[in-house]
């Protein structure tokens, strides 16, 4: 078996030395990479988190909610603040003239309870004012609540330590992680939701109760996991393949197989086909799809890239072929003789060879067992 082996291994150093330009390769020009936008990054192993997507919106938190009201009856005189505004604590906001006697009659100003925004107002000039009547609602929103809506079904893993990254499209592409704070018990009956809060800080007040959130929840992280970015891949479920920067030529890139293990949020775990490093395209990669064997032939790149002829293949030409062909073009190498990666596969089949005869030698010379 030990034989079996070594000998395979042998064989297939030995082809690999010999074996052709993948027909995969796509060589553009420079103006067919501008046209195509063509981006690479590099091939990576990461932390890969499994995340569940949900959608959510921006709510604010129980404390946060203050409301302004007169303990004496009485008319408004003077209205300082309006839906909309930002007030700190102890602002006057209202004017209220008094309905006890006096001449003239008593003026109350009624403050701020909290910092905060206006959400509501009823504070209209000359309006009568009553004890049991809200003039205003103020939000304060230093701190809000971000509520994603859960399936039911997946309702397991709202637990201690679940922790989401949470983007506002209304706000840009910025994302904001935050640990699961607890349930939502505002919920109406008979959904297929849970509301998992997550609190976000808001020191700038951007952040406004309705708005639409978006949530990566995170079920699980693994370290050292292979993965690209989830746009690189190209193909259905059967065919799964990408685009590489070639490692040789200028603007050159290569179709490689891949298998895919899990896609999560935007990234794809690659267990096959890539190495670490591998440059893989990722904007431009569905257009490389239809772009058949690109604007510069195979053959060209490489003749200029070495300075002397190629078959249409990518293959070296033998020396029949360069004689057949009229010349050897300048071609003033043996093939091979120089290419780094012949000189490493020669040498390697050489060290498992010496490896076979002298595990072959030593198993001749042991003496043999009785049973």
């Amino acid at each position: 078996m030990k034989y079996t082996s070594l000998s395979i291994l042998f064989i297939a150093s030995a082809f690999a030395a010999e074996a052709p330009r993948n027909e995969n390769t796509i060589v553009l020009d420079a103006n067919a990479i501008r046209n195509l936008g063509i981006e690479t990054v590099a091939a990576e192993e990461t932390t890969f988190e499994r995340t569940l997507p949900v959608l959510g919106e921006i709510e604010h938190t129980c404390e946060s909610h203050s409301v302004l009201s007169s303990r004496i009856p009485g008319k408004i005189m003077e209205v300082l603040a309006h839906k909309g505004d930002f007030v700190k604590k102890g602002d006057v906001l209202l004017r209220i003239e008094s309905r006890q006697p006096g001449d003239p009659p008593p003026v109350i100003e009624l403050k701020a309870p909290a910092d905060g925004l206006v959400i509501s107002s009823d504070g209209h000039l000359g309006a009568p004012v009553e004890p049991d009547k809200e003039l205003m609602e103020i939000l304060d929103l230093k701190t809000v609540w971000a509520v994603a809506r859960v399936p039911q079904h997946q309702a397991a893993i709202l637990k201690e330590g679940l922790t989401a990254r949470i983007r506002i499209p209304s706000l840009g592409t910025e994302e904001t992680a935050s640990a699961f704070l607890r349930l939502n018990t505002d919920e109406e009956p008979n959904t297929t939701t849970l509301g998992a809060i997550f609190e976000l800080p808001n020191p700038a007040s951007t952040l406004r109760p309705g708005m639409r959130a978006e949530f990566s929840l995170i079920i699980s992280k693994r370290e050292n996991i292979l993965s690209i970015p989830r746009d690189a891949l190209q193909g259905d479920r059967s065919n799964r393949f990408v685009f590489i920067k070639d490692y040789e030529l200028e603007n050159a890139y290569v179709r490689i197989p891949v298998t895919v293990g899990e896609i999560s949020g935007e990234r794809a775990e690659i267990t096959a086909g890539l190495l670490p490093g591998d440059e893989v395209v990722t904007k431009g990669s569905y257009s490389l799809s239809f772009a058949g064997k690109g604007s510069v032939s195979l053959k060209e790149a490489l003749d200029a890239a070495h300075g002397h002829p190629h078959n249409e293949d990518g293959t070296e030409m033998t020396a029949e072929q360069l004689a057949a062909s009229g010349g050897d073009h300048g071609h003033d190498h043996e093939h091979g003789s120089n290419s780094p990666l012949v000189v490493f596969l020669s040498i390697a089949c050489g060290v498992l060879f010496l490896l076979l005869i002298t595990s072959v030698f030593i198993r001749k010379n042991q003496p043999s067992t009785q049973s």
